[in-house]
């Protein structure tokens, strides 16, 4: 199944800032963590990590590029699927299945990979939206 959370705040980190990402990040991960989770702050952790990656991704990458953003996805789901199943392997010890963990792994970045390219123009839309509320239109000190 997609992880829809991870293209979500890696998307807030891209077009908004770094600390709103991180932010966005850590409240998703904790919301997830009490719904979902059996240990609290596993989802906090990895997602704050994406959104505040997503911020250092957006002053060195375009994000006018379909392609770039699929890479950004791809990496961004690889880490917090490994993160989280290392950090449930340390706290949790869950069984080491590695075969099993790299075939739902793989089909997870496929579905996110096609969700990205489904939902592209649409995020890009409403992160520029974003961007120029938060950030406004300060081109000078984006690059300084």
């Amino acid at each position: 199944m997609p992880n829809i959370f991870v293209i979500y705040v890696l998307f807030v980190g891209l077009f908004a800032s770094r600390t709103l990402g991180t932010i966005y990040g850590v409240a998703v991960g904790l919301t997830l963590d009490l719904l979902l989770g059996q240990q609290i702050g596993i989802n906090a952790v990895t997602l704050g990590l994406v959104g505040f990656l997503a911020g250092v991704f957006d002053k060195n990458f375009s994000k006018d590029s379909r392609m770039t953003i699929m890479i950004m996805v791809f990496g961004s789901t690889f880490l917090i699927e490994v993160l989280n199943y290392l950090l449930n392997y340390i706290f949790l010890g869950i069984n080491v299945e590695i075969v099993n963990f790299l075939i739902i792994l793989s089909i997870e970045i496929i579905y996110n990979l096609i969700l990205t390219i489904i939902l592209y123009p649409l995020i890009q839309k409403a992160g520029y939206y974003i961007e120029n509320e938060y950030k406004g239109n300060k081109i000078l000190t984006r690059y300084f």
